[in-house]
């Protein structure tokens, strides 16, 4: 099956869609921020509970090119951009590159030079998680390096992982983090061994 654009060409008005990112990216920002500037003060906060992990695949601003990420969950639904919802998975943002980063507000070009997508899992579904980035779309040719972040935040903010792998052209699949959960949200196991989730057939 032909994996196509038209369906995301209209799913949502692009102006919301960058709002929306910029503000999942600060509220992660800030998270980071707590632990790095007052790690003790972070360890007693709480966080409100929206989600319990964030996942942030992100790559270079400004970058052209579009990845998407992938992550399989424990019952082997796969969440991607034409399965928003798999699980207790959820893509908040699909970011298509320099497709969808412009919108025109008051007759004034507005560009979004963030480049990243958004999973959060809203419940404690135990087993393995595994998170892979997949190169679908290549309008310089280049290698594009590929970051992932995942936060525990609840009942505290807790950094999980962050890596980083470099992916050397279209239609290439690397597995950026596997982590594991049991059925209270405490992470058993973290790596990086590949694992190819992404449906091939008609790429």
């Amino acid at each position: 099956m032909a994996i196509g654009r038209r369906a995301r060409d209209t799913e949502t008005d692009p102006f919301y869609d960058m709002l929306f990112n910029m503000l999942i990216a600060f509220v992660f920002c800030f998270v980071v921020a707590l632990l790095a500037f007052n790690p003790q003060r972070s360890k007693a906060g709480d966080v409100p509970a929206k989600a319990e992990f964030i996942v942030t695949v992100s790559w270079p601003d400004n970058n052209p090119n579009d990845i998407d990420a992938w992550v399989l969950e424990p019952t082997g639904e796969t969440l991607w951009f034409r399965n928003r919802d798999a699980g207790m998975l959820h893509l908040d943002r699909d970011d298509r590159g320099s497709k969808n980063n412009t919108v025109i507000v008051d007759g004034r070009e507005i560009v979004n030079p963030i480049r990243q997508e958004i999973v959060t899992l809203r419940g404690m579904a135990p087993g393995e998680y595994v998170v892979n980035a997949h190169y679908y779309e290549s309008n310089d040719k280049r290698p594009v390096d590929v970051s992932v972040a995942v936060v525990k935040v609840n009942p505290r903010a807790e950094i999980i992982y962050t890596g980083t792998q470099q992916i050397p052209r279209k239609g290439d699949e690397r597995t950026l983090v596997r982590f594991s959960i049991d059925a209270s949200g405490r992470v058993l196991d973290v790596n990086t061994r590949p694992k190819t989730i992404v449906q091939r057939s008609g790429l």
